[in-house]
C-alpha cells in the first residue's frame, strides 16, 4: 500500500467518524430548538440527504461495466436498508430525547460486540478467549458510564432512552454482518446509495401514516440544523468512510472509527454543556478497549 493511499484514507476515516459523531450533537440540538417527534426530524433529515443518494445511485449505474442486481439482491439491500438507516435512526433519534448525548454514543458504540455475537448464534462462529475478554471488558464499561451518566440525569426516562439506543445498536449491526455479506458482490459505494433510499422510502411512509398529508411547519432555526446533520453528518461521512474502507481495508477503518464516542462526549461538553464525570471516562476506555480487541482480532 503506497504511504499517500494510506494517508489519504486514514484522512478521510477519521474525519468520516468525527462527523458522524456530531450527528448526536444535531438532534439534541432540534430537540432544545423546538417540540418535534423523532419521525418528523428524519423525515426532514432524509429529504435533504436523499438527492445525493439518488445522484450517486444514477451515476454508478451508468458506469461501464456495472452489474445488475439480481432479485435477491435488491430484496437484501432494501431489508438492511431499512434495518440500518430507518428502523436504527428512528430508535436512536427516540432514544436521545431521554439520555445525554455522550451515553448515547457510548451505548451505540457497542455494535461491533453485538456483531459478534450475531456471528455466533446465526453462522455458529467461535468466540475465543480475548473476544470472551473484550466482551466483558466492553459491557462492564457500559455499565460504569452508566452509572456515571444516571448522576446527571434531570428526569425519568433514562432507562427508557438507553434501551432504545440499544435497539439501535442492535438494529445497526445487524445491518453491519449483512452488508458485510453483500458489499463484495455489489459495491459499498452502490451499497450506501441503495439502502439509504429504501430507508427514505421507510422514514416517509411512517410519516404519511403518522400524520397524513399534512405539512408540517418548523422554525427555521431547525431546518438549518436539519440540513447541516444531513450534509454534515450523513452524507460526507457516507461518502468518505466508503472511500476510507477502499484504500486502507475495513480493519483499519473499524479501528479508527473508535474516536466517535471520545468525539461525542468532547462535543458534548463543548455545545450541550454536557458533564464529564471520571466514570464516564472510565466506561468510556473500557468499552473502547474491549471493542478495539476485537476490531483486532478480526483485522487478522
Amino acid at each position: 500500500m503506497k504511504k499517500s493511499n494510506y494517508v489519504i484514507g486514514f484522512t478521510l476515516a477519521i474525519i468520516g467518524a468525527f462527523l458522524f459523531s456530531a450527528k448526536a450533537i444535531y438532534v439534541k440540538l432540534v430537540y432544545r430548538t423546538e417540540a418535534i417527534d423523532a419521525i418528523s426530524m428524519l423525515a426532514l433529515r432524509m429529504i435533504f440527504a436523499l438527492p445525493f443518494y439518488i445522484i450517486t445511485a444514477w451515476v454508478l449505474s451508468r458506469r461501464e461495466g456495472n452489474v445488475k442486481l439480481t432479485l435477491r439482491q435488491w430484496g437484501f439491500i432494501a431489508l438492511l436498508g431499512f434495518l440500518g438507516y430507518y428502523l436504527s435512526s428512528l430508535l436512536d433519534f427516540m432514544g436521545l430525547a431521554y439520555i445525554s448525548a455522550g451515553l448515547e454514543r457510548l451505548i451505540l458504540f457497542l455494535y461491533p460486540t453485538f456483531a459478534l455475537l450475531i456471528g455466533v448464534f446465526a453462522f455458529k462462529k467461535k468466540i475465543t478467549k480475548q473476544q470472551w475478554l473484550a466482551l466483558v471488558l466492553a459491557y462492564i464499561g457500559m455499565v460504569v458510564a452508566f452509572a456515571g451518566d444516571i448522576q446527571h440525569q434531570t428526569g425519568g426516562g433514562i432507562v427508557m432512552g438507553s434501551l432504545l439506543v440499544l435497539g439501535c445498536a442492535v438494529t445497526y449491526a445487524l445491518y453491519i454482518v449483512g452488508g458485510g455479506e453483500i458489499i463484495p458482490k455489489v459495491g459499498s459505494m452502490k451499497f450506501t446509495a441503495y439502502a439509504l433510499i429504501f430507508a427514505a422510502v421507510g422514514v416517509f411512509t411512517q410519516y404519511l401514516v403518522t400524520h397524513g398529508t399534512e405539512i408540517r411547519h418548523f422554525s427555521g432555526h431547525t431546518y438549518w440544523l436539519c440540513f447541516q446533520m444531513a450534509i454534515v453528518s450523513t452524507v460526507l461521512p457516507t461518502f468518505m468512510m466508503s472511500e476510507g474502507i477502499r484504500r486502507i481495508g475495513s480493519g483499519n477503518t473499524a479501528i479508527i472509527t473508535s474516536i466517535g464516542p471520545v468525539s461525542t462526549i468532547l462535543q458534548a461538553y463543548i455545545f450541550l454543556d454536557e458533564p464529564v464525570t471520571w466514570l464516564q471516562l472510565a466506561g468510556t476506555a473500557l468499552v473502547l478497549a474491549g471493542v478495539l480487541m476485537i476490531s483486532k482480532k478480526n483485522e487478522r
